[in-house]
Formats: structure tokens, C-alpha cells, sequence
């Protein structure tokens, strides 16, 4: 079973993925910060992270970043879920080392199919 990290600091919409990754039997831990996302990715080592991008502090592309840069980190990947829709934020956060980037509100179908994609090249 795979464990997924969820970055959010929005309680609804961390519920909201955490609720669908459950229900297709992955194990979630949510984080509430892109600061408390990096400690936690350390301590859980989680097979994938969603990350948020609008974050107070260090935001989720400084927080990927940070993930994809570390040794003790590099080999978990990273999908941005966000609710910036422009191509510059999606060819940004994919520069800074997300293997993939959704728009929310996402679907369950699209988000399960990211997911198992991103693990399956892994």
C-alpha cells in the first residue's frame, strides 16, 4: 500500500484528497506547511507528496524544491495541486522538480491516474 503526503494548509481541501486517496486504499499522512511538509517527508518517507502551492512561510514551490534538491529526500516525487491555472506556475513548479502538476478542483479519476503514473515510472 502506498503512502501519500498531502501539503496543504487548507484543512477542507487536505480532507477533501485525503478522503479520495483512502477510499482507493492509500495510507495519508497531511502536513499543514511547506516547512512542516519537508520535516515530515524526512521522518515518513512517503512513496509520493501532493504539494499546495499558495502556503503561508515557505510556499510549495520552495518546498519542492527544497524535497528534489535534498539526497534524503530527491527520490520522492513530488505532484503540485494547486488552484494556479497559469502554464508559468505549471512549467515552474515543474522546474523546480514536480513530476507532474494538476488545477483544483481536481477529479478523483485524474488524480488516481497522475498518481499511479508518477509511481509506476518511479
Amino acid at each position: 500500500m502506498s503512502q501519500i503526503l498531502i501539503v496543504d494548509d487548507s484543512p477542507t481541501e487536505a480532507h477533501v484528497l485525503k478522503g479520495m486517496l483512502e477510499k482507493n486504499g492509500y495510507e495519508t499522512e497531511i502536513a499543514e506547511s511547506g516547512t512542516e511538509g519537508i520535516e515530515r517527508a524526512k521522518a515518513f518517507k512517503p512513496d509520493l507528496v501532493l504539494m499546495d502551492v499558495v502556503m503561508p512561510g515557505l510556499n510549495g514551490f520552495q518546498a519542492t524544491r527544497q524535497l528534489t534538491k535534498d539526497p534524503e529526500t530527491s527520490d520522492i516525487p513530488v505532484i503540485i495541486v494547486t488552484t494556479k491555472d497559469q502554464e508559468t506556475d505549471r512549467v515552474w513548479g515543474l522546474r523546480q522538480g514536480a513530476r507532474d502538476f494538476l488545477t483544483k478542483p481536481v477529479s478523483e479519476k485524474i488524480l488516481l491516474e497522475k498518481i499511479n503514473a508518477v509511481l509506476t515510472a518511479a
